[in-house]
């Protein structure tokens, strides 16, 4: 599937009040630039997308998401502002303007809520005749419903209940479990994972006990390794206790035995990972596999596998 966005906590739903062009009591409460494209949450809580990353979102030109402001509040309606509205109106009351204007650094950013953003998405995925983009498309079904501010909130670390999660609570408590347990002279795939895991949670993935990513890795590597019979070329891979978190279901098993393999083979291992697990294909396949599970979000997803897989020259 084409990977269409450059972007890479459960939302409330909006409210019903009135948005106007201007309005000087919001401000900005976290902005953040993903891929080029701005987006934030204001004081009110609303999640936003700025124009340019409307724009990208849509497959447009700037340009055409601002004549859509600008014609937003016409006497006589063009017939693309009359079906964006008749999208907004399923869902919820029609604001007075497509977009908040808020003082920002000296300079003046232009918001687009985010249920105006899915509905200028959808009309440039589904309803612009000719003018269909199929960046639009892609992108309205990875981010439709509720996943568009679930993904800027996470993106921007906001939690609309009002509490700061710590997204790296999980992992961190795994490390503090294991980081010295295996030998000395060893190496455990947990640890060397660090980069991978690191990756996953800057793209929105919430880390659990579900998401063992090592486990993903450790098996491939351990069949490549007996498969090349590299304990003759290394010397013996050995088994270590490695825990879990007593707030994970593995915790019941601990201490579970877990193979480390000797520091000289660690270059091996990386040239391995690299090579076989992350642009052999492992790697999307986990994570497809997690998406269809409902285990992680679409969106997450693509922008884990674009930060982490090199795009492919195609074949001559």
């Amino acid at each position: 599937m084409k990977k269409p966005l450059h972007i890479s906590k459960l939302a409330p739903k909006s409210t019903s009040k009135e948005i106007t062009p201007a309005q000087g009591s919001l401000s900005l409460e976290v902005e953040k630039d993903v891929g080029g494209i701005g987006m934030g949450v204001l004081s009110d809580g609303t999640p936003y997308l700025n124009q340019r990353g409307l724009a990208v979102l849509c497959g447009v030109q700037n340009a055409h998401i601002g004549t859509i402001s600008s014609q937003w509040g016409d006497a006589e309606q063009k017939p693309r502002i009359t079906a964006i509205k008749d999208i907004l109106k399923k869902s919820g009351p029609v604001p007075l303007a497509a977009h908040i204007e808020i003082p920002h650094n000296g300079r003046v950013q232009y918001c687009y809520p985010a249920d105006v953003c899915l509905a200028v998405l959808e009309y440039y995925a589904f309803d612009a005749g000719v003018n269909n983009q199929p960046e639009a498309r892609d992108n309205f079904r990875l981010l439709a419903g509720s996943k568009l501010r679930e993904m800027i909130y996470s993106q921007v670390g906001y939690d609309p209940n009002g509490t700061i999660p710590d997204v790296f609570k999980a992992w961190h408590d795994r490390l503090a479990l294991n980081y010295q347990s295996a030998p000395k002279g060893f190496f455990h795939v947990f640890n060397e994972a660090s980069t991978i895991y690191y990756e996953l949670i800057q793209a929105g993935a919430h880390i659990d006990s579900k998401t063992v990513i090592d486990i993903s890795i450790g098996i491939p590597w351990s069949a490549y390794w007996v498969a090349n019979k590299l304990d003759e070329v290394y010397g013996l891979r050995q088994k270590y206790p490695h825990r879990y978190p007593d707030d994970h279901p593995q915790a019941k098993s601990n201490p579970h035995e877990s193979w480390c393999y000797p520091l000289e083979a660690l270059g091996r291992y990386r040239q391995w990972l690299q090579d076989d697990y992350i642009e052999g294909g492992k790697f999307s396949n986990y994570l497809i596999g997690k998406v269809k599970r409902g285990d992680l979000p679409p969106s997450v997803a693509q922008l884990a596998i674009k930060a982490m897989v090199p795009p492919q020259l195609p074949a001559k």
